[in-house]
């Protein structure tokens, strides 16, 4: 690799003039009063690499391989601050003045204080406008670097096969195609202004049996390069310049050492530059989850001679027993150092994974400007410009799936009163979604419509509903408890540990800690937990007790869940569950009438036997006060809004995609009173009910950012007409799951003996306030290039001014290979006025054709091509077919 004639102009700044740097003050890095090579912005990349190198000890080298992570919800101007005197420290106090890669996230805006939020990654692949993610990326990326953040660890670019994983928020969806658009977009607009976009997680994470995050994967080389890879291969060549590599393994092989996936394919064939960084604690998986080996060094020689560059390890490391300790929390430290000197890895091996670090940090311009401005990133962060375009997000990408009778949009002059039924207006941080930042300000829904309302007589009826976070199957979150002993800190309990399972004799371990991460009464101790004595005794007990706060008045169900042993439940001092002799993990339920607001002493007890070892208390509330108001208020009003959501994210994948029981029974008993019921779902990922069925207007408005409630008013009332389309296929059960549009032909039957095999909402699928016809198809053919010309007149054949969403489909209808019935090859986003057609035109190419074939390489087959355009994958308007005449071989990159 190193030595080779590479041309690294691709990554420079678009922003960066090259006589602005050759004529720059230098910095004096390493203090020594010489402009050296590595400090002369005039010199070419490599040479600066090569120099500082030279002069670096084997322990600078390994420190190159770690991460600092940016201060968390700070304001801009604080955060700057504070950013500005780490890298003060790493140039001043050290030998060689190495600047520090200031880490971050920022899927759908920076994570701090004060920035802005747009609508999540999963609502932004909605808008099906990538032209749209990339202004929404350039504003990103903008406040990123004014933050003075030099890598983010986004886009998010797994397929997503499977909805019940908790992540598919974070995701574009199932389809290869249109997350190779998005990602390159997002990719493209981040590398322009210098920051280091981390394409994750590298790769297949989030399809694991189940649809459980990070579990093992079981493909083969064709499904991986036909559907895993694109997204990662198009966010390197729009300039990514580091990959994050997954958790999981791999056909047995976990990622974190996989040689085949970081080298012969992510550097080899694809020509990566970059670095590539382990997630969280990775590399020590390889001792403490995989269980490759036991010995950190031999961790270490895995992952850095399979082509892991930069670890990113555990953050917190204090000690906890809600999270056991983890036998290693560091690998490229001491251990790297120990693998080194005894002779068990190269230290050139090392050099390598030093020189990629270095080289994207003299390309990015991390040497030549160390420091921001922290007045700047004031002003940048959450501008008035940048809220603007969350808006605008927001109204593309909400997907309006039902809408019987036209009850959409809602008529104004012929309203009286709405019935509001919101539990996200006194929770507005359940707008934004997972790894979310801090806005200055949150448009709720209910502000959102009584801002549309403000100049009219119509009277709103607001009820809070039912926090998302009450669910039969939701743990009971950490911010209903706080301990019983000292200090009354929310969302801890006191936590004893016994050495035998029947919790006799004095605690082995006695503190006050928080609730597991991500802050739910769900303790999961594993097969092996990790504490010295438990090691040395697998049986053991464990004791919790706090208070419980609940945030209702009414009748709750508890429900107790246990694996690897027994459990026991009381409240305020009455058994309340008894589970603690039970062989198998059968749930337990009892019902208890609890008082919003009141302290009730809780106590769980816990013993393992053998096997996993866990525990969780959840509940769902199955009467209560704002039920009954609810059902009274839909009755007398003349709309009812309901907005619902669930619980999802990273550590909380779903097996039911159901809402929460008190939800569903809300929507039931409403309905039964008022015909007029909208739904509004603020979730990630599908939901499934049979009251979906009967509910007349049902509008995906995902998590849609800071501007949310602007938006979805904008939508309910006519003033924006809803175009955004579906980037995942909507089941009717989970039953059907894993379910997606581009499957491949079995020859028997699709459908299950109880139910249909179809979705309930196809991949692409959405509704607006107008209709569109499609027409005129002509396909031409360039047959020196086979490069197929595809156009289509599109009509507005409705009475309002609209988006709609063109999509392009093709189908490889007799071939060597099976391929799939459909495959998404090309849209485009238009806007019609009532009665105006717009010709619409793609170009295709050899590689859109292509398959890999029996030896695995790219293989266009002569043969008719189907062609199928329509406005989703199964409503298909025109279809049209042309021929290939020659068989077209072509390279992998090309």
């Amino acid at each position: 690799m190193i030595g080779e004639k590479t041309d690294f102009s691709f990554y420079l700044p678009s922003n960066v003039k090259k006589k602005e740097i050759y004529h720059r003050d230098w910095i004096d890095f390493n203090k020594n009063g010489i402009m050296d090579p590595y400090e002369d912005p005039r010199r070419p990349v490599e040479e600066r690499v090569e120099d500082l190198l030279s002069r670096m000890t084997l322990e600078e080298k390994i420190t190159q391989l770690e991460r600092h992570l940016m201060p968390y919800y700070l304001p801009p101007k604080e955060g700057a601050t504070w950013i500005n005197e780490i890298q003060r420290k790493s140039i001043e106090n050290s030998r060689l003045g190495i600047p520090s890669l200031i880490c971050g996230e920022s899927l759908h805006g920076l994570v701090a204080r004060n920035v802005t939020v747009f609508p999540q990654a999963i609502a932004l692949a909605a808008t099906w406008d990538p032209n749209l993610l990339y202004k929404v990326a350039k504003a990103i990326a903008k406040e990123t670097k004014a933050y003075g953040v030099n890598q983010v660890f986004s886009p998010v670019v797994n397929i997503v096969r499977d909805v019940r994983a908790g992540r598919t928020e974070e995701s574009y969806g199932e389809d290869p195609y249109l997350t190779s658009v998005m990602a390159y977009a997002y990719c493209k607009a981040l590398r322009e202004e210098g920051v280091i976009a981390t394409p994750k997680h590298f790769v297949a994470n989030f399809v694991g049996d189940g649809g459980r995050d990070s579990h093992e994967i079981k493909f083969n080389e064709r499904i991986l390069r036909e559907v895993f890879f694109p997204g990662f291969k198009a966010a390197i060549k729009a300039g990514a310049l580091s990959v994050m590599v997954a958790f999981n393994s791999i056909n047995g092989i976990p990622c974190t050492c996989n040689k085949w996936l970081l080298t012969e394919v992510l550097r080899r064939e694809w020509g990566f530059k970059g670095f590539t960084i382990s997630d969280c604690n990775g590399i020590g998986d390889l001792i403490n989850k995989h269980y490759i080996t036991d010995k950190p060094e031999v961790a270490a020689k895995l992952a850095l001679e399979a082509g892991l560059d930069v670890e990113l390890p555990l953050v917190d490391v204090e000690a906890q027993v809600v999270v056991p300790k983890l036998k290693i929390h560091k690998v490229y430290g001491n251990p790297l150092l120990k693998a080194i000197k005894e002779g068990l890895l190269r230290e050139e091996v090392l050099n390598e994974a030093v020189r990629r670090v270095l080289r994207v940090k003299f390309l990015t311009g991390l040497f030549d400007n160390p420091y921001v401005d922290p007045e700047r990133a004031e002003k940048v962060c959450g501008s008035r410009e940048h809220v603007k375009l969350a808006l605008e997000a927001a109204h593309k990408a909400i997907v309006l799936l039902k809408n019987e009778n036209n009850i959409l949009p809602l008529d104004k002059n012929k309203i009286k009163s709405i019935a509001i039924i919101d539990p996200f207006s006194y929770e507005p941080k359940l707008l934004l979604g997972g790894y979310s930042g801090i806005p200055k300000s949150i448009i709720t829904p209910l502000n959102g419509i009584k801002e549309k309302l403000k100049d009219t007589n119509i009277k709103i009826h607001y009820i809070k509903g039912f926090p998302v976070d009450i669910g039969r199957y939701i743990p009971i979150a950490a911010k209903y408890f706080i301990a019983c002993e000292g200090e009354q800190r929310q969302g801890r309990l006191k936590i004893e540990y016994f050495d035998n399972p029947r919790l006799e004799g004095k605690p082995v371990i006695s503190s006050v800690d928080p609730l597991p991460w991500p802050g739910w009464f769900r303790y999961e101790w594993g097969y092996s937990p990790a504490h010295p004595w438990m090691e040395k005794c697998e049986q053991f007990s464990a004791r919790l007790t706090g208070k419980l706060i609940p945030p209702l008045t009414g009748t709750y169900e508890i429900l107790l869940m246990t694996s690897g042993g027994g459990a026991r439940v009381w409240l305020d001092g009455k058994l309340l569950i008894d589970a603690w002799d039970s062989p198998i993990s059968i749930p337990k339920t009892a019902i208890a009438r609890l008082e919003a607001g009141k302290e009730y002493d809780v106590r769980v007890e816990y013993r393992r036997t053998s096997g996993y070892a866990s525990v969780r208390l959840s509940w769902d509330i199955n009467q209560c006060d704002e039920m009954r108001r609810a059902i009274e208020i839909a009755k007398e009003s003349d709309v009812t809004i309901i907005f619902a959501g669930i619980i999802e994210g990273e550590q909380n994948d779903r097996a039911s995609l159901r809402l929460p029981r008190s939800q569903e029974k809300l929507i039931e008993e409403v309905l039964k009173v008022n015909e007029n019921t909208i739904v509004v779902l603020i979730t990630g990922s599908p939901v499934v009910g049979e009251w979906i069925y009967n509910v007349p207007a049902l509008v995906q408005a995902w998590y849609p950012g800071q501007e949310g409630g602007r938006a979805i008013a904008d939508v309910l009332f006519g003033d924006y007409s809803p175009a955004g389309r579906l980037p995942i296929t909507w089941p009717h059960h989970e039953g059907q799951l894993p379910l997606y549009y581009n499957y491949k032909p079995s020859g028997r039957v699709y459908d299950y003996i109880n139910m249909t095999g179809s979705p309930l909402f196809p991949f692409g699928y959405g509704l607006g306030y107008t209709t569109f016809e499609y027409s005129n198809l002509r396909i031409q053919v360039d047959k020196k290039t086979w490069t197929i010309k595809i156009s289509v007149d599109v009509k507005n054949t409705g009475d309002r001014k609209s988006d709609e969403v063109v999509q392009l489909y093709i189908h490889d209808k007799i071939s060597n290979i099976a391929r799939p019935f459909k495959e998404l090859r090309r849209f485009k986003r238009i806007n019609l006025k009532p009665g105006e057609v717009k010709r619409v035109t793609f170009k295709l190419n050899p590689k859109d054709l292509a398959m890999y074939d029996e030896n695995m390489k790219l293989t266009v087959e002569p043969g008719e091509f189907e062609v199928m355009i329509g406005s989703s994958s199964e409503d298909i308007r025109a279809k049209g077919a042309f021929n290939v005449e020659e068989t077209i071989k072509l390279e992998e990159g090309s």
